[in-house]
């Protein structure tokens, strides 16, 4: 890859690495305000078992929404690392070694896998 593509794609990967982790800290918020909610006793009421089954679920479904964010960053950072140690080497193919193409790069810059190495992941198949 040229120079300017390869610092394009690196703008490109800190980008989307500070959106995650805005992100992941307004998760964190939630998680932390939910917690505080579900402890202070902020009525004269006990809280219906409907309504603690409710926030129990909807804590647990923004916990794995941070989880994927999680994972989307750590891949991002994943990306940056092999950008950084070995530039001549970013935008190849892990398993055919051709180049990814710099449109697919730009869609998906922490990918590892050409099309078609893709491809033959997700179906499994091995030829």
């Amino acid at each position: 890859m040229k120079k300017k593509e390869l610092k394009q794609i690196e703008d490109l990967l800190l980008r989307m690495r500070e959106r995650a982790i805005k992100e992941l800290a307004n998760y964190d918020e939630s998680f932390a305000s939910s917690l505080q909610a579900s402890d202070g006793d902020l009525s004269a009421y006990s809280f219906h078992m409907a309504d603690q089954g409710t926030d129990a679920m909807e804590r647990e479904k923004a916990f794995l929404f941070a989880s994927k964010e999680g994972r989307y960053l750590y891949h991002l950072d994943e990306a940056l690392r092999r950008l950084y140690r070995a530039p001549e080497t970013f935008g190849d193919c892990e398993d055919c070694g051709d180049p990814i193409g710099f449109e697919r790069l730009e869609a998906l810059p922490h990918t590892r896998l050409c099309i078609g190495c893709k491809e033959k992941e997700e179906t499994g198949d091995s030829r």
